[in-house]
Order: C-alpha cells, then structure tokens, then sequence
C-alpha cells in the first residue's frame, strides 16, 4: 500500500469573513518572516502549494487563501462566478492580513490571471509578482456575446453537478489519471485537502459546481492589456514544457505581443511538467520563487 505524503511544514487554517464571505486562509511559517501570498488556479485549493512550501529554502510567511466556491471557502449560492469578485476578495483578505504594505504574489492558471490585473489596478499593493501558467484566454469578439449569453441562460435551466466517488482513494486515482506526473503519495495526500464527503457519504471535490457553468461575460483582451501596461512590479512568467498552453498560448506571435504590455518581464521555463507545475516540479518552481522575490 502506498504510504500518504508527509509535509515538511506544518499548515495553519483560519477563518476571514471578507464580503459578506467566509474565507479559509491557510499559513505555514513564523507570521514575523517575509510574507508570501499564493493564489491556486480553478478547481484546486490552497493545500495545493505544500509542496512547493516544503521545498523552500528558509522560513517564509505564507498565505494562501480558497478562493469563493472552492475548498473550505463559503459557496455565495452564485448562477456563476464573475472575475471582478476574486479581485476584490484577494483585496479585503490583503488589507486583512497584510495591510498596508506592498507583498509578493504568487499565482498559478486563474490565481495567476486574477494576480496579473490585481497588480495593474493596486500596482503599490503588489512589490514582486510570479505567474505560473496563467496565461489567459483567447481573444473573444463582441459579435459572440449573444451565442455566449444564449449558452449560459441554457444551462441555468438544469442543475449542474459534481462527479462524486466512493472513496478517497478512487480521489486520489482521479488526480493521477488527469496528471499521470503526480506521484501516488502526494495524490494521496491531496485527495484528503481536495474533496470531503458529500450527503451520500461519497466524496466530492471542494469546487461549487456553479464553477461549471460558461461565463456569460466574454474575455476582452484589450481590458486585460489595460490593466497589465500598469503593473509596477516586476513580473516573473513561469510556463511548464509539457503544458497543453505551450501551444495554445506560450509559443505563439499573439501571445508575444500581449506580453509588450508588460514593463518589467521576466520569463523561464519548467521542464518536465504539465500545467499543474507546482506538483510536478516543486523543488524548481519553488527555487525559481525564491531566485526572484529576493532579487
């Protein structure tokens, strides 16, 4: 039988009611050490960075909170998710926690994307900004906003649902299925931060599955650059070799040209890893962090 991961450091939970929500925060390290705050990416939670935390190099204070909808964060009871809500919870949980004072960010798939206009609208908010994989969308057209519209009033009229699954285990064989990368133990581990048992006693993964549901609104790619020609702060853009986003995103003229809208940029690649990076690679992804925060 494959024995659970066993984290290196010790993780704190709380509890922050932010706009009318209750948030769960998780920390690790001494809260008098250099702050780090880490945002995960959609249907993933804060646990997901212990192990990047277990391979940094010295004591740091990080933060990482759910995001509403996810993990032990309260569910707003929403049709949908809108984007303008993890900007101004990412912003009451750091006038919270950290106020007054610019921190370091990190953020991975969506967390990065949220982390990328947040230092462009609060650029004195944010001193040292790394994105890993989040790499945005597609540039959309005004003209699909009534066939997006349609889509999401369609699937308002059913209930959206959540696969649920008999054990734990049969969790943590889901998370190796999707990222073959992922080694058994730390599946293992994550199964127990990532799902919890559902009416039935099966166990369900800790997402809203409003999350599910097409977003009514369409990505505006201008908007985004917007916010990005503002960002202050450096910015380090982590991508992984084997992601699906290489060849979607990463490795194409458009995406190249998205990036003039930033200052002060700062790339590197993560070999041998997919886009859940921070399981694949911790050890490089949290040495890239620590390389660039304490520059």
């Amino acid at each position: 039988m494959t024995d659970t991961y066993r984290p290196r450091r010790a993780a704190r939970s709380s509890f922050t009611d932010a706009r009318g929500l209750r948030h769960h925060v998780r920390t690790w390290g001494d809260p008098e050490a250099q702050p780090l705050v880490m945002v995960h990416g959609w249907m993933d939670v804060s646990a997901s960075f212990q192990f990047v935390v277990d391979a940094l190099s010295r004591e740091r204070h990080v933060i990482a909170p759910d995001w509403r909808g996810f993990g032990l964060t309260a569910r707003p009871g929403a049709d949908a998710y809108w984007f303008p809500d993890y900007l101004g919870d990412l912003d009451a949980l750091l006038d919270a926690w950290l106020p007054d004072r610019a921190v370091d960010l990190v953020g991975h798939s969506m967390g990065g994307n949220v982390a990328m206009v947040y230092a462009g609208v609060r650029p004195a908010r944010v001193r040292r900004l790394v994105n890993l994989e989040g790499f945005g969308m597609r540039e959309t057209e005004p003209s699909q906003a009534p066939q997006r519209l349609r889509e999401w009033l369609d699937e308002l009229k059913a209930p959206v649902l959540m696969r649920d699954y008999a054990t734990r285990d049969e969790v943590a064989e889901r998370l190796v299925k999707t990222n073959p990368r992922l080694p058994l133990d730390k599946a293992r581990w994550l199964a127990g931060h990532w799902s919890a048992p559902n009416a039935s006693g099966r166990f369900e993964l800790l997402g809203d599955p409003a999350h599910k549901r097409v977003n009514p609104y369409l990505y505006r790619v201008d908007e985004i650059l917007a916010s990005w020609r503002a960002i202050e702060a450096p910015v380090l853009l982590v991508a992984a070799s084997e992601t699906d986003n290489w060849h979607r995103f990463v490795n194409t003229d458009a995406y190249r040209e998205r990036l003039r809208a930033i200052a002060r940029l700062e790339r590197a690649t993560v070999e041998q890893a997919g886009h859940m990076l921070h399981h694949d690679q911790p050890e490089r992804v949290a040495s890239l962090i620590e390389g660039f925060v304490d520059a």
